[in-house]
């Protein structure tokens, strides 16, 4: 159910009750953190109505299209925990559920008997692009921004995260590299 637009913006108004009580870097610093979470709830809700519609969470999604384009269709568990950055636990959750929803199944790896895969079945692959063709076309797509706006967004996002330490901007393209090389290994 899409959102009633507020009368006035929320990101405007919280910037001015920071500058009435605090300096203007606080107040800049709220108004950039309040206009990423709105932003990030709008376009999840939208994201949240694709997924319902497919039977998934964007958790369960997000795992199911990396197996998707995977070429052999299997992931090693340990991959998709360090490439989604969730915790073991929480894939062998969201495995279970693709599972016994019929969407993956669980396998052996050929050659270490220490990892166990995730392989897409025929129905996941169908879910799978299924719910990605209709996110494309509901949310990637007409997403309200310009080619270079959604450029410029990234790379500016991509600064904050590389100064804020949530990844090694030194070591990431290699280390990128060496993640899909381990994915078409597994």
């Amino acid at each position: 159910m899409p959102m009633r637009p507020s009368p006035y913006d929320v990101v405007e108004a919280s910037r001015r009750v920071w500058l009435e009580r605090w300096d203007a870097d606080s107040a800049s610093g709220n108004a950039v953190f309040t206009a990423v979470l709105r932003a990030q709830q709008m376009l999840m809700q939208q994201v949240h109505d694709v997924m319902k519609a497919h039977g998934l969470t964007f958790a369960r999604y997000e795992v199911l299209s990396w197996v998707a384009v995977e070429p052999e269709s299997s992931l090693a568990l340990s991959w998709i925990s360090e490439v989604l950055r969730i915790p073991p636990a929480t894939v062998t959750g969201l495995i279970d559920r693709l599972v016994d929803d019929g969407l993956v199944r669980r396998v052996a790896h050929a050659t270490d008997a220490r990892t166990t895969l995730a392989e897409i079945t025929a129905r996941g692959r169908k879910v799978a692009d299924a719910a990605t063709v209709q996110l494309n076309d509901e949310v990637f797509r007409p997403l309200a921004l310009a080619a270079g706006e959604r450029e410029d967004i990234v790379e500016l996002l991509r600064g904050l995260r590389e100064r804020s330490g949530e990844f090694d901007a030194e070591r990431s393209d290699e280390l990128i590299a060496r993640l899909d090389a381990q994915r078409v290994e597994s």
